[in-house]
């Protein structure tokens, strides 16, 4: 051990070969341990992962130690190997100057024989800084190892200038980023932060309740914080509009033109008889986000796709002359657009000597299937969240309830700094379109608004993608992924931040991961995965992301713009009972039922009453919230 208190005692060894930022270090030959102190406090030489510095003049370089041992010696000195086996080998990734600023890469390399320091806690402190001096710098968590070290990160950059979450399963990921979340959504410090997380599997409510609006299909009525989530299809492009309803068209391209001119003119309609401002009927395109009734076309189209009529009562083109079928009472059962109800038309009748001739109407446009598929999914209540949006559903003439400033004030202008967008009732098959729609109609909404106070220049937003490699793939008709590209390469200059959170990084589109400026990075096991997060670092950080399969549970290393230094980090976690709902089921407690807090579980008896009657009807009405009163009434019968 060296107890040496001198000037000199924070010397670990020198300089020896220097290749591009990689420099080789041989160690002391007095350091006859790998302990040494410096100032009472103890450190170990030579950890993987640990700082040291090489003083040249008034700048410090500061590097990371990636290997440590024979394999450290370089190649042209490995017959010699001075000093045995004590070498080390160093990647350089900044300097430090003696004002205590710090800065990412290097204007002058070391030399031969050139002293190489420990970075001492004092060392740390001044690079990492304190919470108190630097107004933009937030707490994390501390330093790893060093508890009196506060881990800062810098909001500016964290949010504008996006990030990437990442990290296997049950590496504590969701809890870091809701650690995160509650820090950035302090309302003391942060009184106007606005956030809106994409929760794909309804995990954040439990641990952001308390500072969040919570918008999801299936909402607890009897929590004030919780909202149907409605997204209104005529804010879609026209593009958007037909992936999610009408679905693939034939390919000649009329049917497309002709459902483009309708909707024209349906949103035309609407601005004559309810006007607003910025757009009129004449200026108003396909993609103008105007209130429409989509029920109404879908009526019309199947009136001329499916409909029958009277040859000798006149023309096609006049609805009179429709053959419809009559009920009982003899009333022509002509359906109701608003509740999706179709026309029943009569069956062709062409016999050659029948006064009544029955003829389908001419100029289809072979929109059969795209139109019952509509048809369908107006009917079916999955989809009234999109289809018969509340209060922003039109009626058959395009008036709403409310308009797009009710919506855009709920979710990003109400008092609590967090909107979570639970989408963990959206079916499936238009999840990633269901995502994309509502990052275009953010992105669109702030883009347009930049200049404004409630714009994201003013006000910056950060958008928070949970499980993020089932959408940001390389699925290139992935509307999700599309957007998102375009919000991590323009959204900077709009104040849009993106924060990508993802068990699976080797998944994600690499031009979406190369564009995120800082990395919270869990445990990660598989070597596909640390690769990829390797290759879009601009550091030489090998040997750092080298530790990724080692790290403990909620911990990370945090690298990239919004940090001096790479950190190894212990992130703060929120308290047990604020924590997101993605733990383990408990398969069997570590203590005994009589003091288990934790419900259910293999070693617990079942309840003699247990029935599956809830069972079944929280999955026919796919909703885990069971109706109080039917709840009431069960136990009654028990």
């Amino acid at each position: 051990m060296n107890f040496n208190q001198s000037g000199t005692a924070t010397v670990i060894g020198s300089v020896q070969d220097v290749s591009g930022t990689s420099v080789s270090v041989t160690l002391n030959s007095d350091q006859f341990s790998g302990l040494t102190f410096v100032s009472g406090q103890g450190y170990r030489i030579g950890q993987i992962g640990s700082f040291v510095k090489i003083p040249i003049g008034y700048v410090d370089l500061f590097g990371i130690v990636s290997q440590v041992g024979a394999r450290a010696v370089p190649e042209s000195l490995v017959a010699k190997m001075p000093n045995g086996y004590k070498w080390i080998t160093v990647q350089l990734i900044g300097e430090g100057y003696r004002t205590g600023k710090f800065q990412r890469g290097i204007s002058q390399y070391p030399t031969i024989d050139d002293e190489v320091h420990l970075v001492s806690e004092s060392d740390l402190s001044a690079i990492y800084g304190k919470i108190g001096e630097q107004n933009h710098f937030v707490r994390v968590g501390h330093i790893a190892g060093s508890e009196s070290i506060d881990a800062l990160v810098d909001i500016n950059k964290l949010v504008t200038r996006h990030s990437a979450v990442v990290g296997t399963t049950g590496s504590g990921k969701s809890t870091t980023v809701a650690g995160l979340l509650n820090v950035l959504s302090d309302s003391n410090r942060f009184p106007s932060a606005r956030i809106v997380v994409l929760d794909l599997h309804g995990e954040y409510s439990r641990a952001l309740g308390d500072r969040a609006n919570i918008f999801k299909i299936n909402p607890d009525e009897k929590k004030e914080n919780e909202f149907s989530l409605q997204i209104p299809f005529w804010a879609m492009s026209f593009d958007e509009l037909l992936k999610v309803t009408f679905g693939p068209l034939p390919t000649d391209g009329k049917a497309r033109n002709m459902i483009l001119e309708r909707i024209i003119d349906l949103k035309s309609e609407t601005l004559r008889k309810y006007p607003r401002d910025g757009v009129t009927p004449e200026n108003v395109n396909v993609d103008s986000p105007v209130p429409f009734s989509l029920n109404k076309l879908w009526h019309s189209l199947y009136s001329t796709e499916f409909g029958t009529y009277y040859n000798a009562k006149g023309s096609a083109s006049d609805p009179k002359t429709w053959a419809y079928e009559k009920d009982g009472a003899g009333n022509e059962i002509k359906g109701d657009a608003q509740t999706g109800i179709p026309p029943k038309f009569r069956k062709v009748k062409n016999i050659k000597d029948d006064d009544e001739k029955i003829n389908y109407i001419p100029d289809g446009y072979n929109l059969r299937g795209p139109v019952e598929n509509l048809g369908t999914k107006i009917r079916v209540s999955r989809f009234d969240f999109l289809l018969k949006a509340g209060d922003w559903h039109p009626d058959i003439d395009g008036n709403v309830t409310k308009d797009l400033p009710e919506l855009m004030k709920m979710w990003l202008g109400s008092e609590r700094p967090i909107t979570i967008l639970d989408l963990s009732g959206v079916p499936s098959s238009m999840m990633n379109d269901i995502i994309g729609i509502v990052l275009r109609v953010l992105y669109d909404g702030l883009f347009w608004a930049r200049n404004l106070s409630e714009g994201g220049r003013e006000r910056p937003l950060l958008i928070v993608m949970e499980e993020a490699h089932t959408y940001l793939n390389d699925n290139f008709d992935g509307a999700a992924s599309t957007v998102v590209q375009r919000i991590v390469k323009e959204g900077r200059k709009y104040g849009i931040g993106a924060m990508i959170v993802s068990q699976r990084p080797s998944e994600i589109n690499s031009t979406i991961l190369s564009q995120c400026g800082t990395f919270f990075a869990l445990r990660l096991s598989n070597s596909t995965d640390r690769s990829h997060v390797t290759g879009t670092l601009s550091d030489n950080l090998e040997g750092l992301t080298n530790m990724l399969p080692i790290l403990r549970t909620g911990e990370a290393i945090v690298l990239g713009e919004a940090v001096g230094l790479p950190m190894r980090t212990m992130i703060q976690a929120p308290p047990k009972d604020r924590r997101p709902d993605s733990q383990d089921p408990v398969v069997c407690d570590d203590v005994l039922p009589e003091n288990s807090m934790t419900p259910g579980g293999w070693n617990v008896p079942v309840l003699k009453s247990a029935d599956y009657k809830e069972f079944v009807l929280a999955w026919r009405q796919q909703n885990p919230i069971i109706p109080l009163k039917i709840k009431t009434d069960t136990e009654t019968e028990e």
